[in-house]
Formats: C-alpha cells, structure tokens, sequence
C-alpha cells in the first residue's frame, strides 16, 4: 500500500530539512493561515486526514483459505471415500473435523486487518488551526497541507507537522521511533540525511506534546504521514509460513503420494496376481486408503497446540495464532527492542560524581529504595538539593489490587532526579520556589529561585554540562567553593557518557533578588554531575544467558543513540567488551548499504541503533535470507512492521500499543523479557510432544493398512472392516495420542541448539522406526486374527479380538513414546504425566463399550469377548513394548556411533 500521488503545489519534499519561509512558500501558508475556501479545495484534492481502510478479503474466502493444506485434502479424500462407499455417519464425522480446523483457524486470523486499524487509532481526533486569520479547533481528518496549526501539552500532534515556533517544546515520540525520552524540537532545518528521531524540526502524527508549545505547518497528511508510511509497510510486510506448517506440508505430500503408490500397487496384485473380482478390489482398496489416512492428525495438532495455548498463557505469554506456539521453539535469533522490553522504560540515576567523591547509586526505576555509596557529605547535599527543588515532577504512591507503587508525573529525566534526591535523604520543608527559567532548547538548562526556611536565597540550575561549565566561576569542594577544574569536569563527562549514561549537571547561585533570569546565570557554582541510563531489567539479563545457552542469538534494534545502546548491550550481556568487529550498526550506516551487503554482516551484529521502521524489517528479512528463524519483540507503532515480516511476532501486553498487540502472534501479559525464554522453551516442549504424538499416531495406521495389505496379496479374509478401522483410529486419536500433549518438557531442553526448520516433521530414521513398529503391531494383529480363527471362532469374534490387539497395541507403544531418547523401562513412565493413566483407562472402558454394548455391537460388527479372548491381545501388547525398547537401544547405540564418528573426524 503506498500513498496516493499528490499535487507537487501541496508537498515539500524533506520539509525538515529547508526552512520555514521555504515551506511557507511552497504551501502558500501565510501568517493569517489559509483560508476556509482554499482549505475546502485541498481537502478535495488530497482528501480527509485518515489512513485509508485496507482492502479486506472476503469473509467466505478467508474461511475456505483454511481448507488449503494438503493434510486437509487427505481428510476431505477420506469423507469423499466414506460418501461413496455410503457410510454417511463416518463420513460427517470426518467433515466436522475438517471444519472444526477451518473455524479455529477462521477466528484467530486477521492479524494484519487488527494492526492496521490499532495504527488508525493512534490519530488525533481534533486539531486547533489558524484559518482565515482566527484560530478553532476543527476534526483533524479535515486537515490539509498549508495549515497552520497550534500544539499545547498533552496534545496528540494530528498530522506530520513542519515547525515554526517551538517554546520549549518537547514531544514523546517513543511509540515511533522507540526513543525512551522526550525529544526536544526547535524551528532550524536539519540535515536532508537525517533519521525520523532526529527531524527536530518536525512533530510527527500520532506523537504526544509532553511540554511546551509549538506551531507549525501541516506538511503531510493521511497515508503521506510517517505512520502512514508505516501503515503501509505493516500491510506490505506479508508473514511466513512457521516451520511447523511446512512440515506437516511436506509430510502431507509425502503421505499422499505413498498412500496412492501403495493402493495401485495392492490393486495391480490383488487382480493380476489373485484376480479379485473387481468390486471386492474396489471395497479392499478403500479400506487400505481408509486405514492408511490419518484423518486424526490435523485435528491431534490442533489440539496440542491448542492445550499449548493454555499452558503458555499460564506463564503470561497470551498466543493470539496457534502455529506460533510451536514456532517460538524453532526461533534461532530473537530481535528485542530496548525500551520498555529489555530495560524498565524508567530513568534512573547510577552515578553522580562531585569535585571530592565518585557516588554510586543502586535500585531501578522510580522506586525510591535504594542506597547511595559511599556515605553522603556536604557536597552530595548541595548536588541533591538541585535535583529536589530545580524540577517539576513528582512521583505517586499507588495502592491497588496488584499491591503498592510508585509512579511518575512529569517527565522521565525529572523522575529520575526526583527518585535520587528521595534516596539521599533530600528535605525541601520550609523552601519555596520564587521564580523560574524553564528549559529551552537553544540554552539547554533550566533554573530556579529558592528561598530557604532560613531567609536566604540561592538560584539552583541544571541542565547540559558543557553550557553550565560555561557559566561557572567556582566549583563546590570538600571545604566550601575553590576554583573550578574544567579538565576534572571534561573528563568525568567523558567517561560517564563511555558508559552510555545520559549526563546532567548541577549549579548555584546565591542571591539577595526576587525573581531569576537568564541575566543572572553567569559566575554559578558548579556542583557535579548525574549520570542516568534507563536500566535493564535483571531478570532479562538472566534471559538473555539462557537464549545464549540455547543457541538463540539475542539482538538489540532500538531508536537510541549507539553509546548508549552499546552500553546497555554489555551490560546485559549481549555485546563483550573485548569484541572486535562492528558491535554496533547505525541506521545512517544501513541506509548504505544493500540488501545482500546487509544480509553479510546482519549475523555478525547484535546492536542496532537509531533506527527506523524499514530498517528493522530489512534486519528481519536479512535473518531470514540466512535461514534465520526470527522472533521480533516490540511495544511501540513503529515495531508493527517488523513484528508481522518477523516468523514470530512478540509485543509487550502493558505498555505496547494496541498496533502492536495486533500486529503480533504472541502478546506478553507482564512486559517481561524473561517470559520470552520461557515461552521459548515451553515452544520446545510443545513441538517434542507433537512429534512423539506423531511417531505414536502413524504405527495404527501402519498396522491397519498393512493387515489390509497383507490380506489382500495372499488373498486372506479381511481381518477388520472399514469401519472398524475408523474406530481403531478415532478411539487412539481421542484418548491415547492426547495424552502426550502433556508431557514435561524433558531434560536439558533449554541446552540443545533450535531444531532446523525445513525437512518433514518425521525424519528418515523416525519414518523407519514407525515402519518397524508398524510391522510389529500389524504383524501381531495378524497372528491373534489368525489364530482366532484356526481356533475355530466365529469371524466376528475374530474380527473383534484384532481390533482389541490393535488398540492394546498402541497403548503399550505410548509408554514406549514418553521418552523417545531413552529408555522407558523404568518407573518413570508411569510419573509425571496423569493424563497417560486418565487416557489409558478411557481407552479400556471406549474398549469395553465397543466390545459389550449390543448397540456398538450392531453398529461396528463386534462380538462380545470371553476372558480367553483377552490373554492374547494382552501377551502380545507386553511383547511389542518389550521389542520397541529393543528397537530403541539399537537406535541409541547407533546415534552414539555416529556422534563418536562425528567427534574422531574432527580431531
């Protein structure tokens, strides 16, 4: 989607970037604004200030999309069978699996549609604009390029906005450009190369005034804006299939074209070769196809991931899109944003540093508990009380359900200020404030005059070191004021700003007057220096070893500066100090690059800094170019994008935007990075029981269709009918195969590397242990039918008591399946799991049922059984465990084998 055309008389290409009078000019704004006739005919021309609707896809075509997979044309093949051979219940009990699928697909779709409409919310409702010489407030769709509008705090600025006036003006652009503090704007052009977050002659739509006041000249309008432009690449990311999907698609295809070898070859030998008359080839054929289709398996994934769904909301990460459960354990690289999602979002004072002492400060946020080491003296005093009494925050104690808090009201920088003079001990009773210089951009401090309970009166300011330098005279040390040390000072900022660490500074001026001016800030007393830096979250550093741990690369993409990006990268662990190479990628460095030269390094780096939308989705498809298998976490508009291109979309439930909740796959209900390494893991989990699920499901069809197969070619009776072998698996489906949905996850699971995502979800060796297990309980089935039979029972009987081998059989093998990689014969196998007992005492009583309920009887043809006629079926079953496990040692045996090889070659 991309913005319609305009007339070039009504857009300024990088308003940002010349200057006011030339955007004047090109948009014929005067000072009186446009007037109501020509702002009429350029809403005709350009039309409203809206994002434009995306186009939907039909309700009924998105319903039928969901019967587009091959698994759901082998289940669809199966009812068209059961239709034709006239078995209508089977065949709409099929069907009503088939749409069971489609509707749970159906309604957790439109994930796209949900982000785009989120993105729509963001806009303004009202916009205050100079038309005709008088100022109103209007709806802001009815702005157009050339209007003169007005900005007051706390207002959502309603269009992209060209300054020219800014006093003190300070807009929140975090939710575009991830930038976790105020970014302060002025009216002077900037640099045509320059990034979103550094167009400070700009106010963006969809951005909060967070102080001061402003005017400017709407530039752009609608899909022109820069979310719109966003808008845009949300709808254009497109999102890929998970590994999981293509699996199952390729063992679809697989399945099918052995399922249809198969049948052709059994009909070519049970005419040629026995010369079955045709019908009764026929009926053999459609039993074969009827034993060989697992028609339980789509609906077997859907539910285990459905029960993942559950058991990861259960650990704050809320899954809006089944396939992601399990694509969260194939993820290789996670691409994290900073604010709000690796750190706290909330400013904090770590290091102040006076001409006498060096202070560290401990606690995150604007939590006021905490320490300041060492011990306070009289210069940390002087240096608190400025960041008590110069600042216009304040912060609240909250109670609640969820327990007590603290919150800020005002601006981040100024809570942190606020938080470190609460930890010192700072007491302004008795002190009120005479007189203010608010903060400007153009001399980048703010000051305060102060009277004290005593009667005196001192000017306090604080604000950019280099600009309170300037102004000093003195500075404050451990015996009173003494000559300032400019080169101490220089180098103290230096190695604070090394750090990462925003630096403020500290001045004062002792006065007899009543009010405070820029006049009066010259010959200041300098008192030292803040050092802040919006904290990591501890529990997501621990995360972080753990992805690391785990084979998954963890990658910074944040709006930041790069010191400061690369600061927190270290001190979370993602970047080393002694690494050589680019530890940081900038977004004026990726603009130059192409997209294969970026597809070169993008592995190699772990922190990206002052980037932009497109930026983070050429990092994602760079991944993915390099078989990357990508989650990307985000909580602001401009992740949207990135987030949808990403194989795994992760947004934070508290403080992202609701664009960004849509846009995701999996939403985290506590903004905790750590739950992201436990969603992984629970990922892991989910994906080894559906493959044990698997390898368990596919032996009852093997051995169904093999004792078909069998019967056929050596021109036997049929050992069971076709409706029998749809109660064989439809009971195994319900009951045995659920049961592995709630396996724990097994040992060392967050140790192994992530799964590759291409191939089948049943390898070669697993595809030949199911055949083997196949032949066992297909083989077993045989000998009870036929020594039923030579024993003299009626065909019924016989019949039932294969039909019992089959489904002991397969409760035996469960127990073999809990643990694939090692042995099951140990008490473990009956620990850990209830619902293996719970599905394998439904199996006995469905058993029961089936074999003692005249009804059943009637319906599916069975017999009731003698005591005797239980004996073999279970000998048999104790056998085949006991042959699985001997099938199981062999295959560690020989994966041992190899890996030794593995290990000697490369010695």
């Amino acid at each position: 989607m991309s913005a319609p055309a305009v007339d070039a008389r009504l857009s300024v290409d990088r308003p940002f970037s010349v200057s006011v009078v030339e955007v004047a000019g090109a948009l014929g704004t005067g000072d009186d604004g446009l007037s109501p006739a020509e702002a009429a005919d350029r809403l005709a021309l350009v039309g409203p200030n809206l994002l434009p609707e995306p186009k939907r896809t039909p309700a009924w075509l998105r319903f039928l999309s969901h019967f587009n997979d091959t698994l759901i044309y082998i289940l669809l093949g199966a009812a068209a069978i059961k239709a034709v051979m006239g078995d209508w219940l089977d065949f709409w009990v099929i069907m009503a699996v088939a749409v069971i699928n489609a509707v749970i697909g159906y309604v957790q779709e439109g994930r796209a549609e949900k982000a785009l409409a989120g993105i729509r919310g963001m806009l303004s409702a009202d916009a205050t604009v100079r038309r005709g010489g008088t100022w109103a407030t209007i709806p802001a769709a009815e702005l157009v390029p050339g209007d003169l509008v007005r900005l007051m705090p706390g207002d959502k600025v309603p269009a992209d906005v060209r300054l020219v006036e800014a006093s003190q003006l300070r807009i929140d652009e975090a939710a575009l450009t991830g930038e976790s503090v105020p970014s302060s704007k002025h009216t002077d052009a900037v640099d045509a190369g320059a990034g979103v977050g550094d167009r400070a002659s700009m106010a963006f739509s969809g951005t909060i005034v967070s102080a001061g006041q402003g005017r400017g000249i709407v530039t752009a309008t609608g899909a022109r804006t820069e979310i719109g432009r966003i808008q845009a690449l949300v709808g254009e990311a497109g999102s890929l299939a998970t590994p999981l999907t293509k699996q199952l698609d390729s063992f679809g295809k697989v399945l099918t074209i052995v399922i249809l070898g198969m049948a052709a070859v059994m009909m070519l030998i049970g005419r040629y070769l026995h010369d079955m008359p045709m019908p009764e080839l026929v009926s053999a054929t459609i039993g074969f196809a009827v034993a060989a289709i697992p028609e339980g398996l789509p609906a077997l994934v859907t539910i285990t991931l459905a029960i993942g769904v559950q058991q990861m909301a259960r650990r704050n990460a809320i899954t809006r899109k089944l396939p992601a459960v399990e694509a969260l354990g194939s993820v290789t690289t996670v691409c994290s944003d900073k604010t709000g999602t690796l750190t706290k979002n909330e400013m904090t004072v770590r290091t102040m540093v006076t001409a006498v002492e060096r202070y560290e400060v401990s606690g995150l946020g604007y939590d006021p508990s905490g320490e300041i080491a060492p011990p306070a003296g009289r210069d940390l005093s002087a240096l608190l009380a400025v960041a008590d009494l110069c600042n216009d925050a304040h912060i609240d104690r909250l109670s609640g359900p969820a327990g007590e808090g603290w919150a800020l009201v005002g601006e981040p920088t100024e809570g942190a200020l606020k938080i470190v003079a609460m930890k010192g001990g700072a007491d302004a009773t008795g002190t009120a404030r005479l007189g203010v210089v608010p903060f400007d951009s153009a001399y980048k401090f703010m000051a305060t005059l102060n009277e004290a309970s005593d009667g005196s009166r001192a000017i306090l300011v604080k604000g950019a070191p280099d600009r309170l330098l300037e102004r000093s005279l003195t500075q404050r040390g451990a015996d009173g004021s003494e000559p300032l040390d400019i080169a101490f000072w220089e180098a103290a900022i230096d190695d604070l700003s090394a750090q990462g660490l925003r630096v403020l500074a500290a001045a004062r001026k002792p006065t007899r007057g009543d009010t405070v001016s820029i006049g009066d800030l010259d010959d200041l007393e300098f008192l030292g220096l803040w050092g802040i830096l919006d904290p990591p979250r501890p529990e997501a550093i621990e995360a972080i070893a753990d992805c690391h741990t785990a084979g998954i690369r963890v990658k910074m993409i944040t709006g930041d500066h790069a010191g400061t990006a690369l600061a927190i990268s270290r001190e979370m662990g993602l970047v080393e100090a002694s690494d050589d190479g680019p530890a940081v990628l900038t977004g004026a460095e990726l603009e130059s690059m192409s997209q294969d030269e970026l597809a070169k390094v993008v592995q190699d780096v772990d922190v990206f800094a002052r980037t932009s939308p497109e930026h983070k989705i050429r990092i994602v498809r760079a991944l993915q170019s390099r078989g990357e298998v990508v989650a990307m976490t985000g909580d602001g508009v401009n992740d949207a994008p990135a987030l949808t291109r990403a194989d795994v979309g992760i947004a934070m439930g508290i403080k992202g935007t609701e664009a960004t909740k849509e846009a995701a796959e999996i939403v985290l209900a506590d903004d905790n990075f750590a739950t992201i390494r436990s969603a992984i893991a629970e990922g892991r989990r989910i994906y080894d029981n559906l493959r044990k699920s698997v390898v368990f499901l596919l032996p009852t069809n093997g051995a169904q269709s093999l004792v078909i197969l069998v019967a056929v070619v050596f021109g036997l009776t049929l050992p069971l009918t076709p409706v029998q072998v749809l109660w064989v698996n439809m009971v195994t489906a319900v009951t045995l195969s659920l049961a592995l949905a709630y396996e724990p996850a097994e040992r060392g699971i967050m140790s192994r590397p992530p799964r590759g995502s291409g191939g089948s979800i049943v390898n070669g060796r697993e595809l030949g242990f199911v055949l083997l297990v196949s032949l066992l309980i297909g083989g077993t089935t045989l000998a009870v039918f036929g020594i039923s039979i030579a024993s003299g029972t009626d065909l019924a009987v016989a019949r039932t008591e294969a039909v019992t081998m089959l489904a002991l059989g397969q409760l035996a093998y469960l127990l073999n399946c809990r643990f694939l990689g090692r042995s099951s014969l140990t008490l473990d196998v009956f620990r850990g799991n209830p619902a293996i007992g719970w599905s394998a005492l439904a199996l006995i009583v469905f058993q029961l049922i089936y074999t003692y309920v005249p009804f059943m009887n009637a319906l599916f043809g069975s017999e009731p059984l003698t005591v005797g006629g239980w004996l073999l079926p279970i000998a048999f079953s104790v056998a085949i465990f006991l042959a699985v496990e001997v099938l199981k040692a062999v295959r560690r045996r020989a994966d041992e084998g190899a890996t030794a090889a593995r290990f000697n070659a490369n010695a």
